[in-house]
């Protein structure tokens, strides 16, 4: 397996943090979807690249074993247990103990566990099998779908597979499902399931990120005198004050009532609101004096 370098990839150091990894991915994740690059294949492998990368990185624990244990991070376990046992079992052998695996073994244990091959020490010899293909799958959502933690079925070859997927979740984006791939031959790991997401916006909001953008019409009299306005929001209807003299295009932000964050239990980005200010049309005869005369009065008071 060729070893990839997840921080290269998305143009970060070892020490950035996970808001720093989620900034990098979203830049590069826009650069080359699918759909800003068809019919390219480089762009579609270095946007799978992209999206592996995030998956580990994002994850503490992932992103623990992938610094320790580089290429073969996913076996990481699966050393440690090796090691345990052969440290449980190790015996004497021409007056001393037998020599115990360390991590200068490590390429060469994996390569012959889990690439196939044959596995052999002083004690024991076996053969093991090879991993099987990776699957590819697009699963299409509507934005409500992704509000919270939901299982769906998703149709892989002929079998329906049932799977947990995490609340907040991007159009594009795409995650890995351990196992979920093809069977390993000769008793050898399944491969992995890809799965790269087709979020439909069912809503008026525009999602930016964790963030949603929506315009809001205010009428004239609330913008000059102040009041309150009744918003619509994913979690419920809320009510927000207006300020006085609040002028159009004025942008308001409602902490906490955007997307869920996605893998982040409880947290929310921000629904950002525009108002736009919409002037009378069809006055009355009263109406019209009534602008005419406030006209007036500010005429008067820029002269005085």
């Amino acid at each position: 397996m060729e070893f990839i370098d997840y921080y290269k990839v998305l143009g970060i150091t070892k020490e950035a943090t996970s808001d720093q990894v989620k900034k990098a991915y979203r830049k590069m994740a826009r650069k080359y979807h699918p759909d800003l690059n068809p019919n390219n294949k480089e762009a579609e492998k270095k946007f799978k690249q992209i999206n592996e990368a995030h998956e580990v990185l994002i994850d503490p624990e992932k992103r623990k074993k992938y610094d320790q244990y580089g290429k073969d991070w996913e076996h990481a376990d699966a050393f440690e247990e090796a090691k345990r046992q052969q440290s449980q079992n190790r015996q004497y052998s021409s007056g001393g103990y037998g020599r115990s695996m360390n991590e200068e073994d490590f390429s060469d244990f994996f390569s012959s566990m889990f690439g196939g091959g044959r596995y052999q020490n002083t004690y024991y010899q076996r053969d093991y099998g090879y991993r099987g293909q990776d699957y590819n799958a697009t699963l299409t959502l509507q934005l409500t779908d992704v509000l919270e933690t939901k299982k769906h079925t998703i149709q892989v070859g002929e079998k329906n597979i049932r799977i947990k997927i995490p609340a907040g979740v991007e159009d594009g984006q795409t995650i890995k499902i351990n196992g979920y791939g093809a069977p390993g031959v000769q008793d050898g790991p399944a491969g992995d399931l890809y799965i790269t997401f087709a979020i439909q916006n069912n809503t008026l909001y525009k999602r930016k990120g964790d963030d949603l953008h929506i315009t809001h019409p205010l009428n004239l009299y609330t913008a000059v005198l102040g009041g309150s306005v009744e918003l619509q929001t994913l979690q419920g209807k809320v009510k927000v004050t207006v300020k006085p003299g609040t002028q159009n295009n004025t942008k308001v932000k409602l902490k906490g009532k955007g997307m869920p964050v996605y893998k982040k239990e409880g947290q929310y980005g921000n629904l950002l609101v525009t108002y736009q200010v919409s002037i009378p049309k069809n006055l009355t005869t009263e109406e019209r004096e009534l602008f005419q005369k406030l006209a007036s009065l500010r005429q008067t008071e820029s002269v005085t």
